[in-house]
């Protein structure tokens, strides 16, 4: 009788799950459209008081962004955050040289309340990011408050990561200007495999998109995306702006050296902030490990690549009929797709022989 009642129980829970939903898992339902070109739809966004053209925010990772790839970020109306493995100072030097759209990382223990100060004492910093594997945490609120009383006002907060609805309207209330959502879908994060936790991406910002304090704080969609089709997909659930990592990290603007590998080529080392290779780098000795070092083929530089983005999701947009982002959210329309449609959306004719 016992193990009937567990079964009831578990079928009863099951029953409860939700089915979460990735880039992957749907596509985009093209519409009508009255849009003359590509280069008549604005991809303009904003932060505070600042307005972006171009809805991408380059990650806080060792090896994505610096100073070179904030510069260059800043071009195109995008936004970098330096990262924060480094010395106070280093990253204080870095950031005197960064243009005022862009921010640094701190943060939740040690040092980070006199890193962010000395950040916007010494380098004029605008915008300080609090980035942390589990945000949803009281030692988050913590942090958020002091800043918040020791900053000055002008300086916004982003803060993340979070994968819920109740923890993006906790950050909010505690005082965040922007979030940042996505537990476990980078390509470097063994976050899932490591601790069984984690929130589906698609899924993750249909469902901070419905907090009560949404307007108050910008969504930032944070991993998982590979495709410029995933950035259309993330901004059309609901996301301000796009955070990306592999898919800026092989340029030449990323921090790092080229090296040759045999098999790949020209490379660029890209890891994980969780992994063992980036906290030995770091600190000297491991933490947690809930990612993964690896190498990715070199691409020079990101000027091309960057145009290419801006070409492709103005595309997208056009797509689904609409001029703006604000369009876009309200004029996209999702479709499921199965297995065999994930097959057929994917480029799957690999070799074209001669035909007879």
């Amino acid at each position: 009788m016992a193990i009937s009642r567990n079964n009831q129980k578990l079928q009863a829970l099951v029953e409860k799950l939700k089915t979460g939903l990735t880039y992957d898992d749907v596509l985009l339902t093209p519409g009508y459209s009255e849009i003359p070109s590509r280069k008549s739809v604005s991809l303009e966004t904003h932060f505070g008081i600042r307005s972006y053209d171009l809805p991408i925010i380059s990650s806080p990772m060792s090896t994505v962004t610096e100073g070179d790839m904030c510069k260059i970020m800043d071009s195109f109306g995008g936004m970098g955050i330096v990262h924060r493995y480094n010395s106070i100072q280093e990253q204080v030097e870095i950031c005197k040289d960064i243009p005022d759209s862009c921010g640094a990382a701190i943060g939740i223990c040690g040092d980070y309340l006199d890193r962010a100060k000395k950040l916007c004492q010494n380098a004029d910093v605008k915008i300080i990011c609090i980035d942390v594997a589990h945000a949803h945490h009281s030692k988050t609120k913590k942090a958020i408050e002091s800043l918040k009383k020791e900053l000055p006002e002008d300086v916004l907060l982003i803060v993340g990561n979070v994968a819920t609805k109740k923890g993006f309207e906790d950050l909010v209330n505690w005082g965040a200007d922007g979030v940042k959502v996505g537990i476990g879908p980078s390509g470097v994060c063994e976050t899932r495999s490591e601790t069984g936790h984690g929130y589906p991406q698609l899924s993750t910002i249909f469902e901070c998109n419905s907090a009560s304090n949404r307007n108050e704080a910008i969504l930032i969609a944070d991993g998982g995306i590979k495709t410029t089709g995933d950035m259309v997909k993330a901004l059309a659930a609901g996301a301000d702006f796009v955070m990306l990592g592999s898919l800026l990290a092989a340029s030449q603007e990323a921090p790092g050296e080229v090296f040759y590998d045999e098999e790949l080529g020209e490379v660029k080392k890209y890891s994980g902030m969780a992994s063992e290779e980036a906290q030995n780098d770091f600190r000297g000795h491991t933490n947690s490990l809930e990612g993964v070092s690896s190498q990715i083929p070199y691409k020079g530089s990101l000027l091309p690549i960057l145009d290419r983005y801006v070409h492709s999701l103005r595309t997208g947009l056009s797509y689904s009929g609409a001029k703006n982002l604000e369009e876009l959210r309200v004029k996209a329309k999702f479709v499921q797709q199965t297995s065999a449609g994930q097959f057929e959306s994917s480029t799957h004719i690999k070799k074209i022989g001669r035909i007879r």
